[in-house]
């Protein structure tokens, strides 16, 4: 019993150390400290403020900038009339085509009067007519052909040399004034809706009208009544009328016009015919052309001179572009005769001479000297000729004495005064001289004026008198060899 309890005690006791020693090696292992997840130490918020755009300055409305511009003055006043300021000052997005008051200041007279007094009607198209829906800038206004406007119709948008033109005439003069609502497009003229334009040609004048109206052209006038042509030239169709003025038929020899309106369905109808081109041909597509047929049928020959347009050499165009509800006229210095008319129906040098009046003395001396029938005849001769004051200016008696010498001094001076050819004003300007049929030459100076000499003192007063054998021009003083 005794070893019985020995050996439990024994048995309990090396339990006991087998125990203890297990301890230990697990002591003597390395043992993972007990982690914790790991936490951020709280951080003291930091004060960044996140990036902000800078405030910015608010856009004015289209009408804002109209207004303080200072420059639009008649446009915001026809807003204002229309009653669209409203709708240009508020939400949306225009682009608005301005145009300056110098614009409206070019319209004629009375139109901005007559556009206010219809707010609603005519005000209103023409300004919605100037506004197209959206912000269109520059870079793309250039890149189209039309664009169509509040007002309904089309403006038309082309670009030439750089510059942009909405149809055609009207130009772009400033770009891309930003407003709030939208973008400014500034213009030098007042841009009109092609169905009001149309409507305003219809009711512009006549050809005819105008030239009743003028007062310059009486003659031409009565001219085209006796032709019964005023219907024609007063309804529809496009013409180009080239209209001599009442000094232009004046200058005719006397009686021609008496002449010709005894017979107008013969000659008079084919020279006012002679007169007329069929379309509306304005300066501009004039002085490119070196002839048009005109309703006569034969063509006018067409020359440009320093600048001045020139019809069949000799008659000058001196103011162009009248613009008519049925075409345009050109008005003309001289009256044209068609080229079949000319060698048949004009009379000669001579026959001029002896109608017109005023050279009694050269006639006279002509006949004295023998050169009447010379000059009568065929040939094409140029007449330097001087005027009865001009033979009187004389020292007296000179013309007594020059008459009892036909065949010496007489013809002499008289041939003095004639050059071989028919040379029109236009090229007698470019010479320095010119020989005459006495063999001697005659000096020519142009003054800044314009005004032509001879030999330094007598002057041209008249030129281009068309005979059918040439040309007369009258000076102011007789020609001494």
């Amino acid at each position: 019993m005794k070893n019985l309890k020995t050996l439990i005690v024994l048995l309990i006791f090396s339990l006991v150390l087998v125990a203890c020693g297990g301890s230990e090696e697990v002591a003597e292992e390395p043992t993972a400290e007990p982690t914790v997840a790991p936490t951020e130490e709280p951080m003291e918020e930091e004060m960044v403020e996140e990036p902000t755009e800078e405030p910015m300055a608010e856009m004015n409305s289209i009408v804002d900038i109209a207004v303080a511009d200072g420059r639009f003055t008649t446009l915001v006043a026809a807003v204002q009339a229309a009653g669209l300021a409203e709708t240009l000052s508020g939400e949306g997005s225009f682009t608005v085509f301005a145009p300056t008051d110098d614009a409206f200041a070019a319209l004629p007279e009375g139109t901005v009067e007559s556009l206010l007094a219809d707010p609603e009607g005519a005000l209103t198209d023409v300004l919605l007519y100037h506004v197209v829906d959206g912000a269109v800038m520059a870079e793309t206004v250039v890149t189209l052909d039309s664009a169509t406007t509040l007002q309904g119709e089309d403006v038309t948008i082309t670009v030439t040399d750089g510059s942009v033109f909405l149809n055609e005439t009207v130009q772009v003069i400033i770009t891309d004034i930003e407003a709030s609502n939208g973008v400014i497009h500034v213009i030098d003229a007042v841009l009109l809706p092609p169905s009001m334009a149309a409507a305003e040609e219809e009711m512009a004048p006549s050809i005819a009208e105008i030239a009743v109206a003028d007062g310059r052209f009486t003659t031409l006038v009565a001219a085209l009544d006796a032709a019964g042509l005023v219907e024609t030239l007063s309804g529809e169709g496009s013409f180009t009328v080239f209209a001599p003025t009442d000094d232009a038929f004046a200058a005719l020899p006397e009686g021609t016009v008496a002449s010709l309106l005894e017979d107008p369905a013969g000659a008079l109808t084919d020279i006012l015919l002679y007169h007329v081109v069929d379309g509306a041909v304005p300066a501009e597509t004039v002085v490119t052309l070196e002839s048009a047929t005109t309703l006569q049928g034969e063509d006018v020959t067409i020359t440009v001179t320093d600048g001045n347009v020139f019809l069949n050499d000799t008659v000058q165009v001196i103011i162009t572009d009248i613009e008519a509800s049925n075409g345009i006229i050109h008005v003309i210095d001289g009256v044209l005769l068609p080229p079949s008319m000319t060698a048949e129906e004009l009379p000669s040098i001579a026959e001029i001479a002896v109608a017109d009046g005023r050279f009694t003395t050269l006639v006279a001396a002509l006949d004295a000297a023998g050169l009447v029938e010379t000059l009568s005849g065929e040939g094409s001769f140029t007449v330097f000729a001087p005027t009865d004051d001009a033979f009187a200016a004389l020292p007296e008696g000179t013309v007594a004495a020059l008459l009892e010498d036909p065949a010496g001094a007489l013809t002499d001076i008289l041939l003095y005064h004639v050059v071989d050819g028919a040379v029109p004003a236009e090229v007698v300007v470019t010479l320095e001289s010119a020989t005459t049929l006495n063999g001697a030459d005659v000096t020519i100076t142009v003054t800044e004026d314009g005004e032509v000499f001879l030999n330094d003192t007598v002057q041209v007063i008249i030129t281009d008198i068309q005979a059918s054998n040439g040309i007369i021009h009258v000076i102011d003083g007789v020609l001494l060899p």
